[in-house]
């Protein structure tokens, strides 16, 4: 331990530590907009900058290691201006429309503005002026507002491992872009969105279909009907300054119903329903030595990598719908023939913490009759949105019931939506369908948390069924190493491309404190600890729907409804 002085202050600190670390230890902030936590510093922004004594220069806290009796000030007048000055300077070279831009009031440069008292324009120049990329389904580009921090090419490069976006030219000429500025929807990026959770501007936004979704509410010739992801009710309230992981289905379901939807369903339905249909591929193929191992398919993102990147993988992709498509599919064919509608008449739409699920939705391949299983998705920002233009006043909300019959679920469902959770609800039900008998130990600790692999093995009647969770697309690399080396020892993969899960997805309230992600992920775990049913084969409305519809899991019906194909995109992206 090393001992320092900062702002008069002593500081025990560790050695190697940063001088912004050891400040942040004793509760003195620095700020920054380069910086991302357990990254190599660049110190790009300089907006981090401290006096050190015996340093001609300023400092960037964020790059420079503690030393013994090192002596800091960081709220210096030279300090103040230098930050000062930088923020003027990335304001003259910012677009000047903060009142309709989507992050006014949640963005990091107009917070710095605000914090250093900026409040007239000393800077007038030349401007950046670019063309905003709008050809992806799922997200925009704005080079304009882009700042040059830098966290969105590191995300992409160092987390993600994509490296969809980086960049280009020098000085006043240097922006953020794909290779060769092509358009997002014809380069390697996977639409996953962690890269606007990192953007402190609107450089990097989700594409909005909130519109759409207003239409077709009005529209009287549409019967709407939403959906929820088990994600989005442990996260929309830090938009309302509840508690962190607070379980808000109750208000939730009666926000959407105050909006205008005619039905307000379940995601965790169809996760429960998913599981049916994957726990029984899953032993068909482990039974008849179909092609191992297996990966879920719950995350579009994970499969437009791998369609992008490895296509000839492909046949270890689970053949199933995620679970918001197959809610949409079942919506168009057996729920609308109950209700006595037409499919085009119901309109489906998915809350979603996901960017690329709005990708998704638009696929060829997840659509009847050339009627798309789910017709618009909306983030859980774009919610919040609408409930604020609305007038709806969350935190007044009364608790609601969803609709039914696609309303009920059980608890491992509810767990879907964290890195682990698909693995362990298919595993509580594989093992009943293979031993008749319950797994006594629900709670598969091997598969939960951050570990990028996550690895175990269960014995299922003498057969040891060898699992692992892939947390975060950057760690996928290893698995299908080890598939096309022939040396992979699992049956069944889970692929999550975002770090942590759907709960830490793109469509996510944007953040920068690791411990949100953590409360939300209690809260999952806790609504699956306190659920009467725990097992997705207990779900009795997913009982009827087979008994009904479906017939059985994997049926002939099942396949036509439930399941789908896949693309390789490599050819498409490489024509």
């Amino acid at each position: 331990m090393l001992e320092l002085t900062i702002n008069n202050i002593k500081v025990k600190a560790e050695e190697g530590m940063t001088i912004l670390d050891a400040a942040k230890s004793v509760g003195i902030n620095i700020p920054t907009l380069c910086h991302m936590k357990d990254l190599f510093p660049t110190g790009a922004c300089r907006i981090c900058v401290v006096e050190v004594d015996g340093m001609r220069g300023l400092t960037p806290s964020c790059a420079y290691p503690v030393t013994e009796g090192m002596k800091v000030q960081t709220n210096t007048p030279r300090v103040r201006i230098a930050r000062k000055t930088i923020v003027e300077l990335l304001i003259e070279n910012h677009p000047q429309d903060c009142l309709v831009c989507v992050r006014n009031k949640n963005c990091e440069l107009q917070d710095l503005s605000e914090t250093y008292n900026v409040r007239e324009h000393r800077y007038c120049g030349e401007k950046k002026d670019h063309a905003i990329d709008i050809s992806s389904a799922s997200m925009e580009r704005d080079p304009a507002k882009c700042i040059l921090c830098g966290r969105c090419v590191r995300t992409c490069g160092e987390i993600q491992k994509i490296g969809a976006i980086d960049f280009t030219n020098r000085g006043f000429y240097s922006t953020v872009t794909t290779p060769y500025n092509i358009g997002l929807n014809v380069s390697d990026c996977i639409l996953c969105g962690q890269c606007i959770l990192v953007c402190p501007t609107a450089a990097l936004r989700e594409k909005s279909s909130s519109k759409e979704v207003m239409n077709a509410i009005t529209d009287k010739t549409k019967f709407t009907v939403v959906q929820v992801a088990p994600a989005v009710r442990a996260s929309i309230g830090e938009e309302y300054n509840l508690p962190l992981g607070t379980n808000a289905t109750g208000q939730l379901v009666t926000g959407l119903k105050r909006l205008g939807f005619d039905r307000v369903f379940d995601t965790n339905f169809a996760a429960d329903l998913t599981i049916m249909e994957e726990a029984t591929e899953l032993i068909h193929r482990v039974s008849n030595n179909g092609t191992l191992p297996m990966f879920t398919s719950c995350c579009p993102g994970w499969v437009k990598y791998i369609e992008q990147n490895s296509p000839e993988l492909l046949p270890h992709v689970s053949t199933c719908k995620s679970p918001h498509e197959m809610e949409g599919a079942v919506l168009k064919s057996y729920y609308a023939k109950k209700m006595g509608l037409k499919p085009e008449e119901i309109y489906v739409v998915s809350i979603m913490p996901c960017t690329v699920k709005k990708f998704e939705s638009g696929r060829a391949e997840l659509s009847q009759d050339k009627l798309q299983d789910v017709d618009a998705v909306l983030t859980t920002r774009e919610l919040v949105r609408l409930f604020k233009a609305a007038g709806i006043d969350f935190n007044d909300l009364p608790e609601d019931k969803f609709d039914n019959p696609l309303g009920d679920s059980t608890g491992a469902a509810a767990i879907f939506g964290t890195s682990g959770g698909v693995m362990e609800a298919a595993l509580r039900t594989a093992y009943f369908k293979l031993t008749g008998t319950e797994l006594d130990n629900l709670a598969l600790e091997d598969v939960r948390g951050n570990d990028g692999l996550k690895a175990s093995t269960i014995d299922i009647n003498g057969l040891e069924v060898r699992v692992a969770v892939v947390n975060g697309i950057g760690n996928v690399g290893p698995v299908l190493d080890e598939i096309k080396n022939g040396t992979s020892k699992y049956h069944f993969v889970e692929v999550m491309a975002c770090p942590g899960g759907c709960i830490n997805g793109g469509g996510q309230p944007i953040h920068q404190k690791p411990e949100k992600v953590k409360k939300r992920v209690q809260a999952l775990y806790e609504i699956d600890s306190k659920m009467k049913n725990r097992r997705s084969h207990e779900n009795e409305s997913v009982q009827k729907l087979y008994k009904e519809f479906l017939i059985e899991p994997n049926s002939h019906v099942a396949h036509e409804v439930l399941h789908t194909t896949y693309v390789d995109r490599k050819k498409i992206l490489n024509n």
